[in-house]
């Protein structure tokens, strides 16, 4: 109907205007000629409108028919929506967290009885080791997680084990974490796992090998998590810079028996990142913890300590990828050095010491499903004490080590396949290791971190 309109208006104002040239002109002739080209315009335009009018009808007839047969159709049965959204509070999926499970299982042809396991002048948790021979299954993890409102995000993640024939279920995280804190904060409350180093705070099933490296055992029993609070603060920089603190209640290694009134483990921790060129990019990072300990044991004797355990680490990794797509080829350089000192009483005897660990590792893709990989990981003790010879923290002059190769075939980044060879020397007898390691991700699946 606007076309309409204009097209009249636009006849009207040439019919004023050629009238009024007419006029000026005052000839009849040319006044007929003028009345003669008006009425040819008035045709055309008339015939003009008619078609659009045409159009428009059929237009109209062709919706109301396609509304006519999707309402015949029936409605689809909806779908429950998986994702974590930015603000779930205004969609009808609010209620349905994410969901992931995460599958793992090994083979495992050990040279040497794993029950001998051993790092002579370390005391060693009792989940460090080699783990067991032939098949067994790894630790699998049922996590929900979701975004609670605007401002509030939720995750827990449950871990099933199986050890001698007997399954156990174990709370790994169960967290809230800040989303929209002012000043570039960010809070983090419940049971969750450190942000020191670079490895702590990823699921194992996220790492390049199979097993954790030998100062990660020893000095964190794996990972560091427990129950407590976090804070951190990114730098308002184009570069990453990001600082942060934890206090945790001191019931996990290194420390033991919640001292402190319940506040027996603190941490803090700074990382900096940047892009090198288009191709390398990097992270570092510096990381420290303090934690009391009161009657924790280790081994199977059991060894008793009490005192105080501080450990610093320092990561760095470096990543390459040709014109910064990592889709076909890509290279992970990777490592860490920790330093732990301890003091206080070891069996009722007084003992000081320090203790160093490391690794190294990169990990080549060469082809888009296909990677490859090495690491060589080392420990070094310095213990003294009164009561310490002929205990496991003797080192019997021995330094432990360990070489690993890795070759992995990814169908996707749900599925990974790795067959994994390593050489360790934690004791004077050396021990050969080989791993077949399968790990499926089903559901929801977060990105890692860099």
């Amino acid at each position: 109907m606007r076309k309409i309109y204009f097209a009249s208006v636009f006849i009207t104002s040439i019919g004023i205007n050629l009238c009024t040239q007419a006029d000026a002109a005052d000839t009849a002739p040319e006044i007929a000629a003028l009345r003669s080209e008006i009425d040819r315009l008035k045709q055309h335009y008339n015939a003009e409108i008619a078609g659009l009018e045409v159009r428009l009808k059929r237009a109209e007839a062709g919706l109301e028919d396609r509304a006519a047969a999707a309402l015949a159709q029936p409605l689809p049965t909806p779908k429950v929506a998986t994702v974590v959204v930015n603000n779930p509070a205004s969609t009808s999926s609010a209620l349905n967290p994410a969901t992931s499970l995460v599958l793992i299982g090994n083979y495992a042809a050990l040279a040497r009885d794993p029950a001998q396991f051993g790092l002579p002048g370390f005391a060693l948790p009792d989940s460090v080791g080699p783990g067991v021979r032939g098949f067994s299954l790894g630790e699998s993890e049922l996590t929900l997680s979701a975004n609670i409102d605007d401002k509030f995000y939720g995750s827990l993640t449950t871990s099933l084990s199986v050890e001698e024939g007997n399954t156990s279920i174990a709370l790994e995280e169960a967290y809230f974490q800040t989303l929209a804190l002012p000043y570039s904060l960010t809070l983090k409350g419940g049971r969750f796992f450190s942000r020191i180093g670079y490895l702590n705070e990823q699921h194992p099933h996220a790492d390049d090998f199979v097993d954790r490296p030998l100062a990660y055992q020893v000095f964190l029993n794996t990972t560091l998590g427990d129950d407590g609070l976090q804070v951190r603060w990114l730098a308002p920089l184009d570069q990453f810079l990001e600082f942060g603190a934890e206090a945790y209640r001191g019931n996990s290694f290194p420390a033991s028996g919640a001292r402190g009134h319940g506040l027996g483990t603190y941490t803090a921790f700074v990382h900096w990142g940047d892009d090198l060129t288009d191709e390398w990019s990097y992270r570092l990072g510096g990381s420290y913890v303090h934690a009391d300990a009161a009657a924790r044991t280790t081994g199977n004797l059991p060894d008793v300590f009490d005192g105080t355990s501080e450990l610093a680490i320092a990561d760095m990794i470096f990543k390459w990828a040709p014109n910064g797509n990592p889709a076909q080829r890509n290279l992970k350089l990777q490592g860490e050095y920790l330093r732990r000192w301890e003091s206080g009483q070891f069996n009722g005897g007084q003992y000081t010491g320090r203790q160093d660990g490391f690794y190294v590792q990169a990990v080549y893709q060469f082809r888009p499903r296909w990677r490859i990989g090495v690491r060589y990981d080392g420990l070094f003790a310095d213990n003294a004490g009164s009561d310490i010879l002929g205990t496991s923290l003797d080192a019997l002059g021995h330094d432990p080590n360990r070489a690993s190769v890795l070759f992995e075939f990814d169908n996707s980044e749900f599925s990974r396949l790795r067959l994994q060879y390593s050489v360790d020397n934690s004791t004077h007898e050396t021990d050969h290791q080989l791993y077949l390691n399968y790990i499926y991700s089903l559901g929801a699946h977060g990105a890692h971190q860099f």
